[in-house]
C-alpha cells in the first residue's frame, strides 16, 4: 500500500471536493434544461456519468483522508453524508480547512 503524503492527500481531497460539487451543478443544470427547458437530455447524459464517477472518487478518497489525518468518527460521517446534497462537499472542505482537519499531523515524541 503506497503512503500519502499529507499535503498530497488534503490537495487531492480538495481537488475531488470542488469537482464533485462542480458535476452535481452540472447534472443540476442538465436536469433543468431536460424538464423544464429544452426538454432534451443530453445535459444529463454528460453530467450523470462525470458526477457518478467523482461522487464515488469523492467516498473514497474521503475515506482514504480521514485515515491519514486520523480523523473521528463523526467527522468522517459528515464528510461522507456532504456527499450527497448538492454542493455541501464544497462546504465540507471549507470546514476542514478552516478547523485543520487537512493539516500535516504534528508528531508526538
Amino acid at each position: 500500500m503506497a503512503v500519502v503524503s499529507p499535503s498530497t492527500g488534503a490537495l487531492v481531497f480538495r481537488v475531488v471536493a470542488i469537482a464533485e460539487a462542480c458535476s452535481w451543478a452540472g447534472l443540476l443544470i442538465g436536469m433543468f434544461f431536460k424538464y423544464v427547458v429544452v426538454f432534451d437530455d443530453i445535459g444529463v447524459k454528460v453530467f450523470g456519468p462525470i458526477h457518478g464517477a467523482l461522487f464515488v472518487a469523492y467516498v473514497v478518497v474521503t475515506l482514504v483522508v480521514a485515515r491519514r489525518f486520523g480523523w473521528r468518527l463523526p467527522a468522517t460521517l459528515l464528510a461522507l453524508v456532504a456527499s450527497i446534497p448538492p454542493l455541501a462537499t464544497l462546504w465540507f472542505e471549507r470546514r476542514a480547512s478552516r478547523r485543520g482537519m487537512l493539516a500535516e499531523p504534528v508528531a508526538v515524541a
